[in-house]
């Protein structure tokens, strides 16, 4: 459920607004509302928070040895790191494990940034050079300053890079002296006098000699700063901590700076007030809170135009859907409705289909308790507990339609396909194509079913929620045409020459009756005939209405054709690994096995966030109009508390 919200407005004197946020803030339980803040000190914090987040994007980019140099001892040919205070120390030392005075430490994040910004620089200046070294290694390796020298002693010497085409058309008077030739061009030098129309090979001002130099010196002081760098990642903590203060003094700064304040009162008698959401059954808390530090308080129900943030609440059962949503990142807006307890229903029975694999279902069962009993002393993540009750959804699946990590039926043994359900079991298809064809087109009609009930709760809830509204007549509309477009569906897809199912009259009443009461009450506000009027104006949005039932009931069918698919790959894996195991390729089509059956995994969890996930927060949630506007009820808290 939604947890209700109160709006409250605070009302505290200017020259205690310091310390009285401070005071809500060890509280931990008011939303401040967004406001628009710019300050001098806000800026210096949201600055540093980006160069804090660049530096501790720049140590994790960093590669680190597998086996680190032991700071408190040995390292870098037997360098040790235990100095007196009078040696020299390289900055990154003062964060090794034997760290000096705290006091003398100089700024993690500016040396990471600096460190950064030099290697970026090299990197320029080496490609730079690698360039330069292309250009002229050619032409051997000379000092270009010597042709200066000579120049000024009256000899000019001018170097030309021509092609072959060129040189052999050359007039008889200009006279060179050929250096060297290869397939592109012939390297020449000309005294006193250059050639008309070719320009002229610019040597630069480096020899070859000279730039390998200068390169070997860049890699050599890269080596250094990557060495240096390695030897700050271990102080990722320590950036990610200051990250975390820079977030509560930014949020104090901005609940600071959002507070409006008396005009022409004297600084003694100012006060200041903000506002923000509180959720409803902790208002007495913040009401004690204002009692004992003299804060005045305004407590009412959010208007419809306030931006109100949303916080779920729901049994432990439920809130394992969690740690999928808050991934997602969708939350319903506050005044929609909470699908938590029907999103894990179907979830669950989705993620089942589509892995469709009891083999699989026992390893992530086998993966989940494991982790479960690992972290059970200190509390088992809820995403454990979820991976739980999905691997118990697919094993029960695999079990009814008798699939084990694609295997024939005929070699699984007996007990296994006599647990499996006949109507689905992979057993059963096994015995002829015409019982295949039956098995296929009962696990469409079962994804066809699950479509009715899923969309047909959501027209349900409709009616409930507008029970004292004329509306809810447009909510049986959409429900009848659900139960009509049903059977058209089934009549369109399943039915066939083994299996006959007609269209039935009544759901061509229902199709046209409840296409009346949507086109009539669906808009209603108040008024029958502005609703008539709003259809009207979005009439085709009326008409393909109805054709996004079907859609969205034939959505459905990739329920049956997902899981077939990955079906076909465990096969097909074992297949190509079959022959191998009884040869003396063995151990190459164990490798085979594990790795087929790991990207088929991999491709199922894949699967399931695109499919699963899609049929609730799209087609379901359409249906419930809700269209996951909402976002997170995070208070005005302290890191621990948030």
């Amino acid at each position: 459920m939604i947890v209700p919200m109160k709006k409250v407005s605070l009302v505290i004197m200017d020259k205690t607004r310091e310390d009285s946020l401070e005071k809500l803030r060890d509280l931990g339980i008011m939303h401040l509302e967004k406001r628009q803040v710019n300050s001098e000190t806000l800026s210096r914090l949201l600055d540093r928070k980006l160069k804090a987040e660049s530096a501790l994007g720049m140590l994790k980019a960093v590669p680190v040895p597998k086996k680190m140099p032991d700071v408190s001892g040995q390292s870098n040919g037997g360098t040790n790191l235990r100095r007196r205070k009078t040696d020299k120390v390289r900055p990154e030392e003062f964060y090794s494990a034997e760290a000096l005075d705290a006091a003398a430490r100089p700024d993690l994040i500016s040396l990471v940034m600096e460190l950064a910004e030099e290697k970026k620089t090299l990197h320029e200046k080496f490609f730079t050079l690698t360039k330069e070294r292309s250009r002229i290694e050619k032409w051997g390796d000379f000092d270009p300053h010597s042709l200066a020298g000579l120049a000024e002693k009256g000899i000019r010497i001018f170097l030309y890079e021509l092609p072959h085409k060129v040189y052999g058309v050359l007039p008889e008077d200009v006279r060179l002296i050929v250096l060297g030739k290869d397939k592109a061009a012939v390297y020449a030098a000309v005294i006193d006098k250059e050639i008309p129309g070719e320009m002229p090979f610019d040597p630069g001002g480096q020899s070859l000699s000279e730039i390998d130099g200068a390169m070997s010196d860049i890699q050599d002081r890269l080596a250094d700063i990557e060495s240096r760098l390695v030897k700050l990642t271990d102080r990722t903590n320590a950036i990610e901590t200051e990250i975390k203060k820079l977030d509560e003094s930014i949020e104090f700064e901005t609940a600071k700076g959002g507070m409006d304040l008396t005009e022409d009162a004297p600084s003694e008698y100012a006060v200041a007030w903000f506002s923000g959401f509180v959720p409803q059954d902790d208002v007495g808390i913040l009401k004690r809170s204002c009692a004992e530090h003299g804060w005045a308080l305004i407590a009412d129900d959010p208007r419809e135009d306030d931006e109100v943030p949303t916080l779920l609440k729901n049994n432990r059962l439920v809130s394992l859907i969690y740690p999928l949503t808050n991934f997602l990142e969708v939350l319903p807006g506050y005044r929609e409705i909470d699908i938590s307890g029907w999103f894990l229903l179907f979830f669950c029975v989705f993620f089942g289909m589509i892995f469709g694999d009891a083999g699989y279902g026992f390893l992530l069962l086998l993966i989940a308790v494991i982790g479960i009993g690992k972290t059970s002393k200190k509390g088992a993540p809820a995403g454990l507990k979820m991976l739980l009750l999905l691997s118990i959804s697919n094993t029960l699946w695999g079990i009814l339609t008798c699939t084990w990590f694609g295997i024939e039926t005929d070699a699984l043994p007996e007990i296994l396909r006599r647990i499996s359900l006949p109507l689905i079991s992979g057993a059963e298809s096994a015995r002829s194509d015409t019982a295949k064809a039956v098995v296929d087109q009962n696990l469409q009609i079962f994804c066809f079913s699950l479509a009715l009930i899923q969309l047909g709760i959501a027209h349900i809830k409709g009616i409930i929620r507008n029970i004292r509204s004329l509306k809810l007549f447009g909510e049986l509309g959409s429900l009848a045409m659900l139960i009509g477009m049903f059977n058209v569906v089934l009549t369109l897809v399943v039915s066939n020459s083994s299996r006959q199912i007609p269209l039935l009259p009544l759901s061509l009443y229902l199709l046209a009756g409840g296409f009346f009461l949507s086109f009539v009450f669906a808009g209603y506000e108040g008024s029958i005939g502005g609703a008539i009027l709003n259809s009207l104006k979005n009439i085709i949005s009326v008409v393909l209405g109805v054709t996004n039932v079907f859609s969205d009931i034939m959505s459905y069918i990739r329920l049956w054709a997902v899981g077939l698919a990955g079906a076909s790959i465990s096969a097909t894996v074992n297949q190509m690994a079959g022959p191998m195991l009884g040869s003396f390729l063995v151990f190459a089509g164990v490798i085979l096995l594990v790795f087929g059956h790991g990207l088929n995994i991999v491709l199922n969890v894949l699967s399931v966030l695109v499919h699963g996930v899609r049929l609730n927060t799209l087609e379901f949630s359409g249906h419930l109009g809700l269209t996951w506007s909402g976002f997170a009820y995070k208070p005005f808290a302290k890191a621990e508390k948030s």
